[in-house]
């Protein structure tokens, strides 16, 4: 059973178990700490908890400073608002200087799917990618975000993680990630062995990715490789070439734009070695709202069937 049941629930408990092994910790919401999850810092460490308003350029500042005296900053707004709205601070002041905070995108993706394109992100992990040095996290469940935190914690120097606000299957068991483990961030973790592709997937479309093997052995007789590609940056080129070099083509799955996310970042370390890749993500297009979302999952082709047809169509190339 698992022991958050999102990713944002994730984050906050997380951080107060952090929070009582380390005082060093803190917490920087941007008025969304009742949605960040952040907040519930607050009732175990109200000394160590700063709610900035809607100031997230500030509070980016902020944490800087707090890092400086040696402390530990946790800083969460909306993925779209804390990657873009505070990208020049988090640039300038942050990330040159190699300072120790940490920043956490919620309700990243379309999972805010009531809001619209104002607060979906579908390009945070593009443009922090581009951040020279940076570490880009997208965990696959709540169990795997847990133990990136714990990883963020521990480990020097500026991250980023995404997080989902909505319910995902639980692919990991507690404790089955150590955060400790040497080499945490060349973490490929291979979910299904297959010979004919491979699905790289990140955050959501892990699970999707899962289902889409099943479709396509049953349907097909293709054996399809899943990896949950949960670290971004610094994508490790000799894991993935190790992981792809049995296979005959590739499918990138991920709920942020086709530009700049999981898909490039591949195609990129594979680039001397060529191999044929389909990208299934989001096509250049802002969010929208909607009912629900998996209604706007669908809407956008972030599912096992579309996964599905794209492996189908890079096999039919070779």
């Amino acid at each position: 059973m698992a022991k958050y049941p999102t990713q944002r629930e994730a984050y906050g408990q997380t951080l107060i178990e952090l929070g009582a092994l380390d005082n060093r910790i803190c917490v920087l919401d941007a008025d969304l700490g009742n949605s960040t999850r952040g907040r519930a810092f607050a009732k175990e460490y109200p000394e160590r908890y700063f709610e900035m308003g809607i100031a997230e350029q500030n509070m980016m500042s902020v944490a800087a400073g707090l890092s400086l005296t040696g402390k530990i900053p946790f800083v969460s707004s909306f993925a779209v608002f804390v990657t873009g709205r505070a990208y020049d601070q988090f640039r300038q002041t942050i990330s040159i200087a190699g300072l120790n905070v940490k920043v956490c995108g919620s309700s990243a993706g379309l999972s805010d799917y009531g809001d619209g394109s104002t607060h979906q992100s579908v390009e945070d992990m593009a443009l922090m990618r581009a951040i020279p040095g940076m570490v880009v996290l997208s965990p696959a469940d709540a169990t795997e975000c847990s133990a990136m935190l714990r990883y963020m914690a521990r480990a020097a120097g500026p991250m980023y993680i995404r997080v989902n606000r909505n319910s995902m299957p639980d692919l990991y068991e507690e404790g089955q990630i150590d955060p400790a483990e040497p080499g945490f961030l060349k973490r490929m973790d291979v979910l299904r062995r297959g010979k004919d592709v491979a699905l790289l997937a990140t955050g959501m479309l892990v699970s999707r990715a899962l289902e889409a093997a099943e479709r396509l052995e049953k349907k097909y007789g293709i054996q399809a490789k899943v990896v949950n590609v949960s670290v971004i940056k610094p994508i490790c080129r000799e894991k993935l070439l190790e992981i792809v070099c049995d296979v005959k083509a590739i499918v990138t799955a991920e709920e942020h734009s086709v530009i700049g996310g999981l898909g490039s970042a591949v195609v990129e370390a594979l680039s001397e070695t060529p191999k044929p890749v389909a990208m299934v993500g989001i096509q250049d297009r802002y969010g929208t709202s909607a009912r629900g979302y998996e209604e706007l999952l669908a809407s956008y082709g972030l599912t096992a069937e579309a996964i599905e047809k794209a492996a189908l169509r890079i096999m039919a190339r070779q």
